[in-house]
């Protein structure tokens, strides 16, 4: 006979209120009934119910950290479809994973051609990182320059640049699509200068590195800066099929709807 799930009483429910253990609540009674069906020892349960809170605030902080650094909810690792006709060395991607790299104020570069799913994954290594309490800002490469150059007309451009040279993981999405004007040059030159080897920065691009170059308004400025960049950089290369393909919804029937039927 199942064991019936014990109320909270409300005297405990005051304690944990008291000690903003509240919602705590949300799982304590199953796991009182399982300690009682299990004869686990007070301490035991105790501990328990302690990770179960541990867990559900690393969840939380995790995700408020997200959605400040503009992090897409949906793009994580768990959520990557390993059977994608994509090729790529997965021993830099476990490498990348491990987050050994912004420890070490090492950068990385995710590249390939359009729709292999760079976005996903180097938004993927921004959601590990926000788990493990890394300051994480996401931007793509466009909107970074655009609003570094709307800040220079309110005077919040010193603000804003030191607000990114000081995150310790900066991730800079399709870099390079389009030519860089003088200013947007040195911008990420003053941008890679002042990370480099302080705090790692990932970037994703459709083109080679060395190509880089040849779309910046300054040659100095760039080479100086790419140089900076690929000394201490790893390179993950994707190759193969549009990995969108696989994110379109899939086509059937509708509820209520007989198949090869539907709307005149």
């Amino acid at each position: 006979m199942t064991q019936p799930v014990p109320s909270v009483p409300p005297e405990l429910r005051s304690l944990l209120r008291r000690l903003r253990l509240g919602q705590a609540m949300d799982t304590l009674p199953e796991r009182a009934a399982l300690a009682k069906a299990n004869s686990i020892s007070h301490l035991d349960f105790l501990a328990t119910v302690l990770s179960d809170e541990v867990a559900r605030r690393d969840r939380s902080s995790a995700s408020v950290r997200a959605k400040a650094a503009h992090l897409d909810p949906k793009m994580t690792l768990e959520r990557w479809d390993a059977s994608a006709a994509v090729a790529y060395d997965k021993a830099v991607l476990d490498e990348l994973v491990s987050l050994r790299f912004v420890e070490d104020a090492y950068n990385a570069f995710v590249l390939g051609p359009v729709g292999v799913g760079k976005t996903f994954l180097v938004t993927a290594l921004g959601h590990i990182a926000c788990r493990r309490r890394v300051r994480v800002y996401f931007e793509r490469a466009d909107r970074l320059f655009k609003r570094l150059k709307a800040a220079r007309l309110d005077a919040s451009y010193d603000a804003e640049m030191r607000k990114l040279v000081a995150t310790d993981l900066l991730i800079i999405d399709d870099f390079a699509l389009q030519g860089l004007d003088q200013v947007e040059t040195s911008d990420f030159y003053a941008l890679v200068v002042e990370r480099h080897r302080r705090a790692a920065t990932v970037v994703s691009s459709n083109r080679d590195p060395s190509e880089w170059l040849a779309l910046m308004a300054d040659p100095m400025l760039a080479q100086s800066a790419v140089d900076r960049l690929q000394s201490a950089a790893f390179e993950l290369v994707i190759e193969g099929e549009s990995y969108r393909r696989r994110e379109k919804p899939a086509v059937g029937p509708r509820p209520g709807v007989p198949k090869g039927g539907g709307a005149k």
